[in-house]
């Protein structure tokens, strides 16, 4: 017997269940997208985009992307920010950071025989193609740490394939170990610089090693709204060391190695540099 697909109204049915259970959610878009949930926000980071009648920062007084929109209130769920995007929702995510849990995503029938191979059993919800298997602990978050492995638990999202079965069971070292044992390396990067011929405001050397040196510093003491934070920042550096042409492919490739280490990916990166660009009218 087959089952009819879940409609958008069960989605927010499903969201405000598990809501008033403690779990926080939010929407997906068709392709496990997040909304925005403001005009100025991009699916996964604040800042505006090329094709947005207003790119620049969100002005939200919130962090309202991807997992950090995640809640358990149901007025924020049900108000007037969410309701175009649960009619057009294609799925509820949840993010399992936030009640402490970690998510071990196994894409892949061999991902799942190294799992049963290695990991102590717990929760397993079926996926398209593997497993979610639910641990009790949070931990940083990490993807492709094996092949078809993904670790899922603070600052992301995953999406919600219903309770599992079996009992879950307390986060294990080996899951850890997987992301300490050898920390993924900076990514080299690439960026369009803007051209020179602005008049030069680098009296020293120093001047502008000393303005990526409080960047790197304000990206890498966020605690919250990382994604924010590293567009503000560079949108500060671009707008004061930016039009001149002595800003290097270094200078950048720190900022961009500053905001990996919060989490971001490259791509974020790229995304946030370009939109500041935009912004700047560079």
């Amino acid at each position: 017997m087959t089952h009819p697909a879940p409609t958008r109204r069960d989605h927010l049915s499903t969201a405000l269940t598990l809501a008033a259970r403690g779990v926080p959610v939010l929407p997906l878009h068709k392709g496990k997208v997040p909304f925005a949930n403001c005009p100025a926000c991009l699916y996964t980071s604040c800042g505006g985009r090329p094709n947005m009648k207003t790119p620049g920062p969100c002005q939200c007084p919130r962090p309202c992307h991807a997992w950090a929109a995640a809640t358990t209130d149901p007025v924020t769920l049900t108000g007037p920010a969410w309701a175009p995007a649960w009619k057009q929702a294609a799925a509820v995510a949840w993010h399992p950071g936030g009640i402490g849990l970690t998510v071990v995503d196994l894409d892949h029938a061999d991902a799942v025989a190294w799992a049963r191979r290695t990991l102590p059993a717990t929760r397993t919800v079926p996926t398209t193609r593997g497993e979610h298997w639910i641990y009790q602990g949070a931990m940083t978050s990490a993807n492709d740490v094996l092949d078809g492995v993904d670790v899922k638990s603070t600052m992301v999202y995953a999406r919600w394939l219903g309770p599992g079965t079996g009992t879950m069971t307390t986060l294990p070292n080996t899951v850890r170990a997987l992301i300490v044992k050898k920390p993924s390396p900076v990514r080299p990067v690439t960026m369009a610089l803007p051209a020179g011929g602005g008049e030069c405001l680098h009296r020293t050397p120093a001047y502008l090693e000393r303005g990526i040196a409080m960047a790197e510093q304000r990206i890498t003491a966020a605690t919250n709204g990382v994604h924010a934070t590293v567009y503000r920042t560079f949108l500060a550096v671009l707008s004061t060391h930016g039009r001149c042409g002595c800003l290097t492919e270094t200078h950048v490739a720190r900022l961009f190695a500053a905001a990996q280490t919060k989490g971001e990916s490259p791509r974020h990166c790229a995304d946030a540099w370009s939109n500041a660009r935009i912004a700047l009218g560079m």
